[in-house]
């Protein structure tokens, strides 16, 4: 008797769900092992809980309810929108570009405990549902209208939970997305010599994403900056901070400097050079006299100019750069209303390549180039989604990761923490995942979960904004 109670505490243990092993997998290499398949007692995506912690103690996505509208007319809806909206955007997170996944992440068990719901008990939303929550309900342009302001609102509750900001500094660029077949609004784009979208991002000094707009492929790199960039310049007006700019020289625009000035921000622009700003560093351009230096020889030199679409003259500087081995200096001009040093101003403006890398997390880590649907309207939609996961993403990063951890890129965040693989295991009061110990072990793991209760606890500051 002893040994048969034994013997079916064994089996319990290593089957605790009463999963079926008829079916396993053999290798021929080894015939001790077997390979069992249960995708609903088992998670690539673990990690993902503790986004999802992050994202309750910040209170991102359950406050979103009440601001979306809701088309559907049946009466047996399964899923309510933040369910939703929670698995568009943590099914990015985890690498899964678009909705053909969402079938199979509908019964993964850290997809449904973080869509939440009715999910947890059931399943998570499938593919067809997915679609047309993305397509149908989200591309209202009152949905579509809510969504596009979203990553800034979050932004908002982040500051709201942190130490009073003294300043922002917000930086501005345009992205390509490759598009193939006959995608609405995709058009060949001579600079970046493909057929694409051309979408439109600022961000601020943390890497946060303030806002983003799809734009057509073959449209100026400054094209419509209105819609992207007064949104956020009207939203910290009530900011007693100080306010920078950054952009390249697809923004050296005299509405965007006028819209700047009127603001009260300070903004450091790239030119393009051209022959009266070279005539004004003429004395500059002669090669120095001698055998050149390994170093670079850099010159600085600041001036007023007025071009002809310009109301009034600005402040110029000019960075000249003379490098051993090249017959011709390498010449730079950024216009600003900025009266620090002239080596102080290049300096500023050469950190707007953070952006650039940024860009770049978005595309490789989120892939939120993977814009695949016809209408225009819906990868709209899209790029959104992924912007609220990339913010998702970037907050966990720079609130809570520990010091030993902190560099670590979004892709990196992806593989290592996102892709914990976990058992789980279903009590009665509990459900337990059991997760593997590889590359975050469970003293990170506690530490990051410690860091987000704090940031839950610390008071919300009313004067933030």
């Amino acid at each position: 008797m002893e040994t048969i109670q034994a013997s079916f505490d064994y089996l319990l243990r290593e089957n605790p769900m009463g999963e079926a092993c008829e079916d396993a997998l053999r290798l021929d290499f080894d015939r001790r092992l077997k390979l069992e398949f249960h995708g609903t007692k088992i998670t690539s995506d673990a990690g993902l809980l503790a986004y999802r912690e992050l994202d309750e103690a910040l209170g991102l996505t359950s406050a979103i309810e009440s601001e979306l509208r809701d088309i559907r007319t049946g009466k047996n809806t399964q899923h309510r929108l933040a369910a939703l909206l929670r698995q568009s955007i943590y099914s990015r997170l985890a690498g899964y570009d678009d909705t053909n996944d969402a079938e199979r992440l509908a019964v993964d068990p850290a997809m449904r405990h973080v869509a939440g719901g009715q999910a947890i008990e059931r399943s998570a939303t499938s593919t067809s549902v997915m679609s047309r929550f993305e397509t149908e309900i989200l591309a209202q342009p009152e949905n579509l209208a809510f969504l596009m302001n979203l990553p800034g609102m979050w932004v908002d509750r982040v500051h709201r939970r942190k130490p009073l900001m003294k300043q922002i500094i917000l930086d501005m660029d345009s992205s390509v997305s490759p598009t193939y077949g006959n995608q609405e609004g995709s058009a060949y784009n001579g600079y970046f010599e493909c057929t694409c979208y051309h979408p439109l991002f600022c961000f601020n000094q943390y890497g946060d994403m303030e806002r983003t707009l799809l734009r057509n492929g073959n449209v100026h790199s400054a094209d419509d900056w209105q819609s992207v960039l007064e949104p956020v310049i009207a939203h910290y007006r009530g900011y007693d901070i100080l306010r920078f700019f950054r952009g390249d020289a697809g923004f050296a625009d005299p509405d965007v400097y006028r819209c700047l000035e009127a603001e009260g921000y300070l903004y450091a622009i790239r030119l393009i050079p051209n022959q009266i700003l070279y005539r004004k560093i003429e004395n500059l351009l002669t090669r120095p006299v001698g055998r050149p230096p390994k170093k670079p020889i850099i010159l600085y030199h600041s001036f007023q100019y007025q071009a002809t679409s310009w109301n009034m003259p600005r402040r110029v500087v000019a960075k000249i750069e003379w490098h051993a081995g090249e017959l011709f200096p390498r010449v730079g001009f950024v216009v600003t209303n900025l009266r620090w040093k002239s080596s102080n101003v290049v300096r500023f403006y050469n950190k707007r390549g953070t952006a650039e890398q940024w860009i770049k997390e978005g595309k490789y880590a989120l892939k939120w180039t993977r814009l695949s649907c016809h209408d225009f309207v819906d990868n709209q939609v899209r790029l959104q989604l992924f912007a609220l996961a990339y913010n998702l993403g970037n907050f966990l990063r720079r609130l809570v990761l520990p010091k030993s951890v902190k560099e670590w890129s979004l892709r990196t965040l992806r593989e290592k923490l996102i892709k914990i693989g976990a058992k789980v295991v279903k009590h009665s009061r509990y459900v337990v995942f059991q997760m593997a110990e590889v590359a975050v072990p469970k003293a990170l793991f506690a530490e990051i979960l410690d860091r987000i209760g704090r940031l839950r606890a610390s008071p919300e500051l009313a004067g933030a904004g």
